[in-house]
């Protein structure tokens, strides 16, 4: 399982995100909402080192466009040490 789809599930506690959205769904259309949106990015922040900026949130709305962000910008060992 991916790495946003990993935070997804842990966030929401839907399984679904592991294997059943796919990765070019839009999350807002798959039950995703704005306070989801903004948990996984500080989870995001918070395990790969990587800044999300609000300009950057613009420009993801896929588990694919996450998952993009996260190899481009994440760091290869988690902020957290987790």
């Amino acid at each position: 399982m991916s790495t946003v789809r990993d935070m997804l599930v842990e966030l929401t506690g839907m399984p679904e995100f592991a294997e059943g959205i796919g990765d070019d769904a839009d999350l807002s259309a798959s039950g995703i909402d704005s306070g989801d949106l903004v948990r996984l990015v500080l989870l995001i922040e918070q395990r790969t080192g990587a800044e999300v900026t609000a300009e950057d949130m613009d420009g993801l709305s896929t588990i694919a466009d996450y998952e993009k962000f996260v190899a481009e910008r994440g760091s290869a060992t988690p902020a957290d040490g987790a």
